[in-house]
């Protein structure tokens, strides 16, 4: 049985259709990601998910359960970091820790969820004195407080700096290390590409790729760039006469390829250097991302 299963899930607002049809299924103990720009109903597909909003139609399950019929047993089992959580400023972390944990019947100890967010030397500390970054850390660690099975993390990295952001993929990490099932929205590459291990595309309420990242780039975006200078210069038909090469350009007084084989365009590379009297220097080879998956199946990048 899947952890989450999710069909034909429908919601409008007035003539806006913000989930148009979607379907999936997240398997147990897997970090499964929603990529996509702001607007695209990640977040609204999320909340029915959570039992905190109502479809129109479709039919969603977590853990076996119907969310229209067992919001209250679902609740116990899940755990939900929204984009935007509201505190009580007056009061510690570890007192609002020990708050939210008061909601469940099963809870964890404070202290090792502070240890697990990193926070333990901000126990003490006014919630109005925390960076953004450990805002986020609390959110995180409300949403465990229940010793969830499946935890939705809603957007967590959102308007935080390089160090912040590596800070949350740490915690999603050791929530995969504890088994956890992970749910992640996201409009940040780099983000799915590392965490999940697998990714739906959404776009204007709809999914329009999934698998794991490697699948989708595989699928979808297979070729891979390789720039290089050449001293003295060839020509560039000899360039395109390399094994593999699609393309070629000229970039910088050098030259960029795309190949389907990047291992063997590489060698032709350094054999037509060498039997021409040329020598290959600056070689960097780039892989699709999932940028470019999005780009290649809506034909724009993904917008913020």
């Amino acid at each position: 049985m899947p952890a989450i299963s999710v069909v034909e899930l429908h919601k409008s607002y007035g003539a806006v259709k913000a989930v148009d049809g979607v379907s999936f299924e997240v398997e147990d103990r897997e970090i499964f990601g929603i990529l996509g720009p702001n607007g695209a109903g990640k977040t609204t597909t999320l909340e029915i998910i959570e039992t905190l909003r109502e479809p129109d139609s479709g039919e969603i399950t977590v853990g076996g359960m119907d969310v229209r019929k067992d919001a209250r047993a679902i609740k116990e089992l899940i755990g939900v970091q929204l984009q935007t959580t509201v505190f009580f400023d007056n009061l510690t972390v570890r007192e609002t820790v020990d708050l939210f944990s008061s909601f469940y019947r099963n809870q964890v100890g404070t202290e090792s969820l502070l240890e697990l967010v990193s926070l333990e030397d901000k126990a003490g500390s006014m919630l109005d004195e925390l960076s953004g970054g450990q805002h986020k850390r609390v959110s995180i660690a409300l949403a465990l407080v229940n010793d969830p099975r499946i935890v939705f993390l809603d957007e967590p990295t959102t308007g935080l700096d390089p160090q912040a952001r590596r800070n949350i993929w740490e915690i999603v990490e050791q929530l995969r290390d504890r088994e956890n099932t992970v749910v992640i929205t996201t409009h940040y590459i780099e983000e799915a590409e590392y965490l999940c291990d697998r990714v739906a595309i959404m776009d204007h309420g709809r999914i329009i790729a999934m698998g794991s990242p490697d699948e989708l780039i595989d699928r979808h975006s297979p070729e891979s760039n390789i720039s290089f200078r050449l001293e003295p210069l060839l020509s560039a038909d000899l360039i395109a006469a390399i094994p593999g090469v699609s393309d070629v350009r000229s970039v910088n007084g050098g030259y960029e390829v795309t190949t389907l084989v990047p291992q063997e365009t590489l060698i032709g590379i350094f054999k037509a250097a060498y039997d021409n009297g040329s020598t290959a220097d600056d070689v960097s080879m780039k892989r699709a991302t999932l940028e470019d998956v999005f780009l290649k199946i809506t034909g724009r990048r993904i917008r913020q």
